[in-house]
């Protein structure tokens, strides 16, 4: 699958996409929510994998544009994040996210997460 990993962290977006390589995926990373958006609607992912604090706009932002378009609505969005916002897993589901992971995960936690958000 191809996978958008839209993570602003430079290692972050590293080792997410070493797991993702590893488990057989292509991985096309994105360092803030701007480049998100233009990769995303360029040629839309299988998946998306989306930080939520990063430069150029949010990545609840991004996941709102995402769901809006009709060339990127269907495409399943993996929300990861650092925030101890008790209220922001059940937001970002509510706004169309298919999973919401806490950071730092286990590789096979995200791996599993692109699996079960792609079906």
């Amino acid at each position: 699958m191809n996978i958008l990993v839209a993570e602003d962290d430079k290692m972050m977006s590293q080792m997410m996409c070493t797991i993702l390589r590893e488990g057989g995926h292509i991985c096309i990373p994105a360092y803030d929510a701007m480049q998100a958006v233009m990769f995303a609607m360029k040629q839309p992912p299988h998946v998306v994998i989306l930080d939520i604090n990063m430069p150029g706009g949010t990545g609840v932002g991004v996941l709102q544009k995402l769901k809006a378009s009709s060339k990127t609505a269907s495409v399943p969005v993996v929300v990861v994040s650092g925030s101890i916002d008790p209220a922001l897993p059940a937001q970002v589901l509510a706004l169309g996210a298919a999973k919401f992971l806490p950071k730092p995960m286990e590789p096979e936690v995200l791996l599993q997460a692109v699996l079960d958000a792609a079906k």
